[in-house]
């Protein structure tokens, strides 16, 4: 029997000394920028060794199949000439890049950061329901909050074997300093109103990286340079670049960005700065294209998945989208273009007349629909006021490739605070627990 009793005494003094150190999470509503504290739950999620040994074979394996397709999509492309995924529902993902076509990143690693989002039904199956390939955030969050705990309640780590997730922080470094072609490892964050700008300043600081805005970053004779106060330039060999794709580089992508760095990009295709993770990366965590990861297990693998997909059909194949329409009042709709929980709709949750509409738009707009069905998933216990109750969550597994593919033996589970909503996402007012992994 696991003890955390002395963690819930201490929950309130973690959570104020988390809100003091500015661990929020900013979100951009109404056009306007509010941060929010993500409530710390103090009763963690507790992984049996036996279980995380499971899961972490499957977790590399789908990680690694995933970087070969990026790698395989961006240059020969033989997964589509072979027929395993259609042309056109690659090419038409809002993710695919054709500017980075032909880009070979140091290693072939394209994804060196992977958020992957599982969720264990009551039967005890662990299933995927999302791949976080571009700037997946998180593992901060767990980490601070473990840090926080063990100086309040040290004897509840004393009494109980589990993993040391403090560990995070030399991974990532390892990941940079492997893919590094030459120079100092930098987190590039694009500022204090980002949504995650406490965790671009949490790993730069323990992974000794340095934290750098896009105005202290330069380029010239195609190599990336990080200028400091004095003026003096010092080339930057690995960059974990927490900008989306589009603004990363107005030469390139969005003309009108003011937070990527002109010309980064052509330091990267000419192979002179590993960017973490790679822009395009969007390709492969395309909830659409997550159907295909299992076939892209056997296609570059040759083995079978050992994780499990939640039960998914796609609305651009025929028979999918007849069984779609059939049984939408009993599955979840998911808009492939959303992410941070939007874009998710329960059909159960639908008026006659909101189905009837959403019918229509999934048949008029194929390609931009999945439908999973609904998984009972594991509630777990959180304290809510001087009682425990259950309530939803999931874990984000953080699974990091360099020299080798490596899972983190923590994670970041979150929960949702409504008791009659599956939706856990911090954005979408959701809370944290610490993730313990059992070492025996």
């Amino acid at each position: 029997m696991n003890d955390y009793t002395d963690l819930i005494d201490h929950a309130d003094s973690i959570n104020y000394l988390l809100a003091r150190y500015g661990v929020k999470f900013g979100i951009y509503k109404n056009n306007e920028f509010k941060e929010q504290l993500f409530p710390y739950d103090a009763i963690p999620r507790i992984i049996t060794k036996q279980e995380f040994d499971y899961l972490e074979k499957g977790l590399i394996q789908r990680v690694d199949a995933l970087n070969c397709f990026l790698y395989d999509v961006y240059n020969k492309k033989q997964i589509i000439a072979d027929g395993v995924i259609p042309a056109d529902f690659v090419f038409s993902s809002k993710g695919y890049l054709p500017q980075c076509e032909g880009i070979v990143p140091p290693g072939k690693i394209y994804s060196h950061i992977s958020g992957i989002d599982l969720v264990q039904a009551k039967d005890g199956t662990w299933y995927i329901l999302e791949d976080n390939l571009r700037i997946p955030s998180g593992a901060s969050y767990p980490m601070i909050a473990r840090e926080l705990a063990r100086r309040a309640a040290p004897e509840a780590f004393k009494k109980n074997p589990l993993y040391d997730n403090r560990n995070y922080a030399s991974m990532l470094k390892e990941c940079m300093d492997y893919a590094s072609t030459g120079g100092i490892n930098v987190v590039m964050t694009p500022g204090r109103y980002n949504s995650a700008f406490f965790e671009h300043s949490y790993l730069a600081e323990r992974s000794g990286a340095v934290l750098a805005m896009p105005s202290d970053l330069v380029v010239e004779d195609d190599h990336l340079y990080y200028k400091e106060y004095t003026g003096k330039k010092i080339q930057v060999g690995a960059i974990y670049r927490r900008v989306s794709d589009e603004y990363m580089d107005p030469l390139t992508f969005e003309p009108d960005s003011l937070i990527g760095v002109p010309g980064i990009m052509d330091v990267f295709r000419a192979g002179n700065v590993a960017m973490m993770n790679a822009p395009g990366n969007g390709v492969a965590d395309d909830k659409g294209i997550y159907y295909f990861v299992p076939k892209m297990i056997k296609y570059y693998l040759n083995e079978e998945p050992i994780l499990k997909n939640a039960p998914t059909y796609l609305a651009f194949y025929e028979e999918d989208r007849k069984y779609i329409l059939d049984n939408m009042q009993n599955l979840v709709i998911k808009d492939v273009s959303e992410a941070g929980g939007y874009g998710v709709i329960f059909g159960r949750d639908l008026s006659v007349e909101q189905l009837e509409n959403l019918k229509q738009i999934v048949t008029n707009e194929s390609r931009r629909f999945i439908a999973q069905e609904v998984i009972d998933f594991l509630d777990l216990k959180i304290v809510d006021g001087n009682e425990e109750v259950e309530r939803k969550a999931d874990l984000r597994a953080f699974v990091l490739s360099g020299e080798k593919t490596k899972v983190w033996p923590s994670g970041l589970t979150r929960f949702s605070r409504n008791p009659d909503s599956f939706v856990v996402n911090s954005s979408q007012g959701g809370g944290f627990k610490d993730t313990w992994v059992l070492s025996r």
